[in-house]
């Protein structure tokens, strides 16, 4: 039986550019990088509070990298969503939806990561 979730594989085209994106913008660490057995290169990062990890895979014998429309995103909680929209805009990635308020109090956003991937933020109320 499955007993946790490890890891999630975005696969991509630019490495050095996604990856200066999850850490520089998003604040997410590196914590390792090698080259699969098949030539793959692969980046794992972990948000600050997580144990999960966010694979970025770079393998251009694959093919080109086409991302559906709303087809998948990574959300993460973010303490000030406000703050978070006015670093992300200072480095070139401004917020494409929101802030929203959602029924439940909580505030959500978007953010275009590069290669066409959706990122949501989400900035908890306070109870």
């Amino acid at each position: 039986m499955i007993t946790r979730l490890l890891h999630t594989r975005y696969r991509v085209e630019d490495l050095t550019r996604t990856v200066d994106f999850y850490t520089r913008v998003l604040g997410l660490e590196e914590v390792s990088r090698h080259r699969s057995p098949r030539g793959s290169e692969l980046v794992f990062l972990r948000a600050p509070q997580s144990e999960e990890l966010i694979e970025i895979c770079c393998y251009p014998a694959s093919g080109k990298v086409v991302v559906g429309h709303d087809l998948t995103h990574l959300a993460f909680e973010v303490k000030d969503l406000n703050a978070f929209a006015t670093h992300s805009a200072a480095m070139g990635y401004p917020l494409s939806d929101g802030p929203t308020k959602t029924s439940s109090g909580n505030l959500i956003a978007f953010i275009d990561a590069p290669e066409g991937y959706e990122i949501e933020l989400i900035q908890p109320s306070v109870t």
